[in-house]
């Protein structure tokens, strides 16, 4: 029988209670993202993103509809980016501005720098020949992820990405920590099951944000399973791993428990009519593959590095950071938590297959069909390349005096932390030079959009302010965001019961639909939508077509005659 004695191992940074360079991190990346976000705010450039705006209000609806709760939340969106909005977007101006939905963006975007800190710093410790490098490691990992100018500028917007890059990244520094204080050299029980406890806090997070995190607890999952059965015997070991497993497998269950309860189907989200597959297969042309990639893992896989290179730097520059990563999982081998880099990888074998064969597109400029589209999912690589940064630079810092002896050996260190300070500066140039390509792929996707629904929402702002409407809001709400019009003057498709199907006909959508005089006084339409298909026009007469080139033709109907028209 092994014996349970605890050693306790060598006080680290990592383990101090208070941690005056992590306070230094979060403070240098606070300053960073207000000063993006007052940039970026000041432009008018935080709602570009459809999805962004789409964030908001679902999170709005939460409150703010004929049909208020949390059913509004959906079910291809997961839950908790929408559920930390909602206090903030109790006030009209943040809702109408945007700044709801970037706050809780730019708080995960300093908890990231700050957790990428931290997790090169506990793999460089953990491993005794680049200890002496772990700080300086540290921040040139947390320098690397910061500065990136693509998370500069999704960390202003009310996407998911930033969020759950953030749990993402501190679920992997609590996990190698675990593996560092879990080891038969140095034994913390306590110590490595409080982290252990708080990795699975992270991944739950992430899991609840964003598909990705389902992958992540996958492999965690297994990892934990593969070190609790070798160590069986281990009592605590082996209730902490159980616990562990369980903890992180509840959040998914949820997910399948709430789709089969309200929807009828716990594969809702993956197979129903507004999941990503079913829009693929809708909008595919016959004969034609969907997109670049479809069917086909290792093209899949392709498109997603070569977007991730994208979002590192302009052109074929980017190639370097393929061999930086490389590099750095040489280079943390022989750390204790070095299953960490099977984390930091796995973006590439889930987007991969999701291209392949969950009709999620990525198009990149630099191949057919030379667009822009979901070029941001190229960020989940980004804590491995900060991380592979840090180690690389940890490890010049390291090398042995016997190597670099003499005046020009001693310089070798400097020299090596320059040409990584220089990669970095000029890989951040090349994308500021050429514009982030996450805020090219937002602009370019979405100036007809913005153009017709700045163009309705001058429209209906000078209509009554009590007015009420009947509208398919799935691809326009910003026209209210941006009118003000509170959501529960808009009876729209969130106001259908889900779990009748395939039609509700006593539920408010569906009613309004067949007798709109009843129920509202203007109804919007775009062409092709669901109320174009579906509305009753017996009582309804055109007020105003609006068409903007690349986006549906919009009418405007008024309901009731004689209704006054101006506020």
């Amino acid at each position: 029988m092994p014996s349970h004695k605890l050693i306790t191992p060598v006080t680290t940074s990592s383990s101090r209670s208070f941690d005056p360079d992590l306070k230094l991190v979060a403070s240098t990346a606070s300053c960073a993202s207000l000063l993006a976000f007052l940039y970026y705010f000041q432009r008018s450039e935080i709602l570009l993103y459809g999805d962004a705006v789409a964030h908001i209000n679902i999170a709005r609806r939460v409150f703010d509809s004929q049909t208020p709760g949390l059913l509004q939340l959906g079910t291809v969106w997961l839950p908790l980016p929408h559920l930390l909005m909602i206090p903030l977007l109790l006030s009209d101006w943040m809702w109408r501005t945007g700044i709801g939905g970037s706050i809780p963006s730019m708080i995960a975007y300093v908890l990231g720098v700050a957790g990428i800190f931290r997790l090169t710093r506990s793999l460089l410790e953990g491993h005794e020949p680049t200890r002496q490098g772990a700080r300086a490691g540290g921040w040139l990992a947390a320098l690397a992820y910061g500065v990136n100018p693509n998370l500069i500028y999704l960390q202003t917007t009310a996407m998911t990405e930033p969020i759950y890059l953030a749990l993402f990244v501190w679920a992997a520094a609590y996990f190698a920590e675990f593996l560092r204080f879990s080891t038969p050299e140095s034994m913390d029980i306590a110590r490595a099951r409080r982290v252990l406890y708080r990795s699975a806090f992270c991944v739950v997070g992430a899991e609840l944000s964003r598909y990705d995190g389902w992958f992540l607890g996958v492999l965690m999952g297994i990892i934990m399973l593969i070190l609790t059965a070798r160590r069986w015997s281990n009592r605590a070991f082996r209730v902490s791993g159980a616990k562990f497993m369980i903890g992180i497998a509840a959040a998914p269950l949820l997910w399948f428990a709430y789709n089969a309860a309200v929807y009828g189907n716990p594969l809702e989200f993956a197979n129903g009519p507004y999941s990503a597959k079913a829009i693929e297969q809708r909008t595919a042309q016959p004969g034609y593959p969907a997109h670049p990639g479809a069917g086909n893992v290792v093209t899949g896989a392709s498109f997603f590095l070569k977007s991730a290179q994208l979002n590192m730097a302009d052109g074929n520059w980017g190639r370097i950071w393929i061999v930086i990563a490389l590099l750095g999982s040489w280079a943390g081998r022989k750390s204790k938590a070095r299953l960490v880099f099977l984390l930091l990888w796995l973006p590439v074998a889930f987007y991969g297959l999701s291209i392949a064969y969950s009709g999620v597109p990525l198009f990149v400029p630099t191949w057919w069909p030379f667009t822009w589209y979901n070029l941001r999912y190229g960020l989940q690589l980004l804590p491995l390349f900060a991380v592979s940064v840090g180690l690389i630079g940890a490890a010049v810092l390291s090398m042995p005096e016997p190597s670099r002896a003499g005046r020009v050996g001693a310089l070798i260190p400097r020299f090596g932390i320059a040409l990584v300070l220089i990669v970095i500066a000029v890989s951040c140039f090349s994308v500021w030079k050429s514009q982030p390509l996450c805020f090219k792929e937002a602009w370019v996707n979405s100036r007809t959009k913005l153009s017709l629904e700045s163009s309705l929402a001058k429209t209906v702002a000078a209509f009554p302010t009590n007015a009420r409407y009947l509208m398919y809001i799935g691809d326009h709400v910003g026209v209210f965001q941006q009118a003000g019009i509170p959501l529960r003057q808009v009876i729209n498709e969130g106001n259908h019961r889900p779990w009748k199907k395939p039609a509700d006909p006593d539920g408010l959508w569906e009613r309004a639909l067949a007798d709109p005089s009843a129920h509202v006084d203007f109804v919007i339409a775009y062409e092709g939508d669901a109320v174009d298909q579906s509305v009753n026009r017996t009582a309804l007469s055109l007020f105003q077509e609006i068409h903007t080139s690349g986006q549906p033709r919009a009418r405007i109907y008024t309901v009731h005659a004689g209704l006054n028209q101006s506020r």
